[in-house]
């Protein structure tokens, strides 16, 4: 197994322009249906503050929505972004045993095309379960019907099908040139570390996109993002990521009231910090309530009061 040692000191990039998509919240109506109106405006604030909007994700219930309400979120984020200019999940869902199943992955794939999208690849029981071979020529294989798109390493406290890959597998992904980048959910500093050393040394216009809510800070190193914690102010991680550009100290003031933000939200259960964004949405006005897709964990009411405070310090409230 290929390993590396990395002194994280080296790989910090002054005055990097950042590269950030967030995850938007699929917000609900009191009737449980979907708050489609302020979904549309939530696409729109996160474009209009330079960020990627990132749809049918985790954070926009990827695993619990049908296909009616997948397929209504790629048409009116793509009414609102425009094509190319957001990310959608391919979402394929198969059981322990499964065979990799390229032609769901294609349908998948097509459907989000079809709506201006760029796909990024959720990992499946079909993908992960394979040898490593296999997982790289399975990605070859996407590559061929899909000229752009996004990988993702999920680790298992997120998603029993998930995996994150040794180096060799990542090395190796930096093979396929259709993949532009992918995002990496270990919650492990010193993994991701040593996807940036790779990065650097191999290819380096691939995005490592960190998906650490618990180390936002990783855009120092010369990541990129793709968080579901950016959801909550994406004009405040607009904000983070120009002070970086421009040498500013505030970032490290922003960045830490942001993290604090994300050790409440992303605490065990982790799936409850949906029912977070939702309520500190609505603290801020921009949707109407703070339900959560009925499968969904949720957060005691007592938190409202930790989230407005830290909306305050944000001074977003």
């Amino acid at each position: 197994m290929l390993t590396l040692a990395v002194d994280p000191v080296s790989l910090i990039v002054p005055r990097r322009k950042i590269t950030g998509m967030s995850a938007i919240l699929l917000p609900f109506l009191d009737d449980g249906s979907v708050d489609w109106a302020s979904f549309e405006l939530h696409v729109g604030r996160t474009a209009q503050a330079g960020l990627t909007p990132a749809v049918n994700m985790d954070t926009g219930y990827a695993n619990l929505i049908d296909e009616v309400t997948r397929q209504e979120a790629l048409r009116r984020t793509q009414a609102v972004a425009g094509d190319g200019r957001y990310v959608a999940g391919a979402f394929v869902a198969d059981q322990l045993g499964a065979p990799w199943n390229l032609h769901a992955y294609r349908q998948q794939i097509d459907q989000i095309h079809a709506f201006g999208g760029v796909p990024i690849i959720f990992q499946s029981y079909g993908l992960t379960s394979q040898p490593p071979a296999k997982i790289l020529e399975s990605y070859h294989e996407i590559g061929q019907f899909a000229p752009r798109f996004l990988a993702f390493e999920l680790g298992t406290m997120f998603a029993p099908f998930g995996k994150i890959y040794d180096l060799a597998v990542y090395e190796g992904l930096l093979g396929v040139s259709q993949c532009v980048g992918a995002k990496h959910s270990s919650l492990n500093r010193g993994l991701e570390w040593q996807r940036l050393q790779l990065r650097n040394r191999i290819r380096p216009d691939f995005m490592v996109l960190t998906g650490n809510d618990l180390a936002i800070d990783m855009v120092m190193y010369g990541s990129d993002y793709l968080l579901g914690l950016s959801t909550f102010a994406p004009d405040v991680f607009a904000q983070r990521d120009a002070c970086w550009q421009a040498g500013d100290p505030a970032f490290y003031e922003l960045n830490d009231v942001l993290q604090y933000l994300g050790f409440l939200a992303f605490r065990p259960p982790v799936p409850a910090y949906k029912h977070s964004a939702a309520q500190f949405l609505k603290l801020r006005g921009w949707i109407t309530t703070s339900r959560t897709h009925p499968a969904s964990p949720e957060r005691p009411a007592t938190d409202e009061a930790i989230l407005r405070d830290i909306a305050a310090r944000l001074h977003v409230v």
